[in-house]
């Protein structure tokens, strides 16, 4: 049996979830999520906890037993606490804006990187250290989504560090190319 999806989801106080069908709509002091779990689920909401079970002991329903708990435990962290995520902005010129519901990047692109901003994200700028980026939400997959996305524009290179990258997230550098000096 699945360890993870065995365990129940503690429903905090402040928090109500309820079910409707296959769809599961969890609100909070933050906003409201709903998410549609698979068929072959099953939930029980019971004495101020969540409960996921599965009919049948196949792989699939294995898989699915502990993502559907992780997803609705997800959505209560979210609607209670909410979720963050930080981007580093490295190189010269390189700069971040906000400017209304969009975001504006200078990448050393001959023209600026604009992004829409999502209804439910908020982004701001560090105060004290100005390539820090900010980027809160209680939908934990769409602030990924949006983190990932930004990060594509300018991937941090391998050889000077440059670009968008998560906050401690380590980049193996590489010394330049050897062959030149070998021939000499």
């Amino acid at each position: 049996m699945s360890r993870i999806g065995k365990k129940p989801v503690v429903i905090p106080s402040g928090v109500e979830v309820r079910l409707e069908g296959r769809t599961v709509h969890v609100k909070g002091p933050k906003g409201e999520l709903s998410f549609t779990h698979h068929e072959r689920m099953e939930l029980k909401i019971e004495d101020g906890k969540v409960n996921v079970i599965r009919s049948t002991e196949l792989q699939k329903d294995r898989e699915l037993h502990g993502v559907t708990r992780t997803l609705i435990s997800n959505m209560i962290e979210g609607v209670t606490n909410g979720f963050e995520k930080k981007l580093e902005i490295i190189g010269v010129g390189y700069r971040a804006m906000i400017q209304g519901s969009k975001l504006v990047l200078s990448l050393g692109f001959s023209h600026p990187v604009n992004y829409d901003i999502p209804n439910g994200i908020q982004m701001s700028m560090d105060e004290e250290k100005k390539n820090i980026l900010t980027i809160k939400g209680i939908d934990k997959q769409l602030l990924g989504q949006i983190t990932a996305e930004i990060r594509s524009f300018r991937s941090p290179e391998p050889y000077k560090g440059k670009g968008i990258r998560y906050v401690g997230e380590y980049v193996l550098h590489k010394d330049c190319k050897s062959a030149a000096k070998e021939a000499a």
